[in-house]
């Protein structure tokens, strides 16, 4: 056993729960997806990190590419706004026709952001993510996301399972690189 051994990469957790929502008026089948991990980097680097298109196209990158439909991204999320922009799988595949983004909440004190988003395939796709310190230089991340697309909520769950725990993934090469976004 040699002195430097590497950091042991930290898998993602994920789980899909089903549910019923409100959609229209009325009472429709969705899943919930929350996907976990715990992430070696401090609190305030990822929370700025979090609040930054910057970062959303990092971890998204090798399987989804964002781009906006109008101006282009701000430095940080606004509050309030929504944002409308064109997806590509891998790329190169368009998928949902354009995806908008509506900043629900920013939460600075408790380290949480939610977002109501939709396109033509994911008619329900409400975002939340959380935070924790962990109290050791390392914090405990939550993606749980809300998805209703009628007959494809399936499909559509599946390939986001995939997606979170990708971009958990690549959250860890942040903080192994100590990356900063939002400065």
């Amino acid at each position: 056993m040699g002195m430097n051994m590497p950091a042991k990469k930290l898998k993602p957790f994920a789980k899909v729960e089903s549910l019923i929502i409100d959609y229209n008026g009325s009472q429709v089948k969705a899943k919930k997806l929350t996907v976990h991990s715990e992430i070696p980097i401090g609190i305030d680097t990822a929370w700025n990190n979090l609040k930054t298109p910057a970062l959303l196209k990092f971890v998204a990158k090798g399987m989804i590419k964002f781009r906006s439909v109008s101006e282009p991204f701000p430095k940080q999320w606004e509050l309030g706004k929504t944002y409308g922009v064109k997806m590509r799988v891998f790329g190169f595949i368009p998928f949902g026709g354009i995806h908008y983004l509506f900043i629900e909440k920013i939460d600075d004190p408790n380290f949480k952001i939610s977002t109501k988003e939709w396109d033509k395939g994911a008619k329900v796709w409400n975002h939340d993510v959380m935070m924790k310190d962990l109290g050791n230089g390392s914090i405990y991340y939550e993606d749980a996301i809300t998805i209703y697309g009628g007959m494809i909520t399936g499909f559509i769950t599946s390939f986001a399972k995939k997606f979170y725990e990708h971009r958990q993934k690549r959250w860890q090469i942040v903080a192994e690189k100590n990356l900063r976004f939002g400065e």
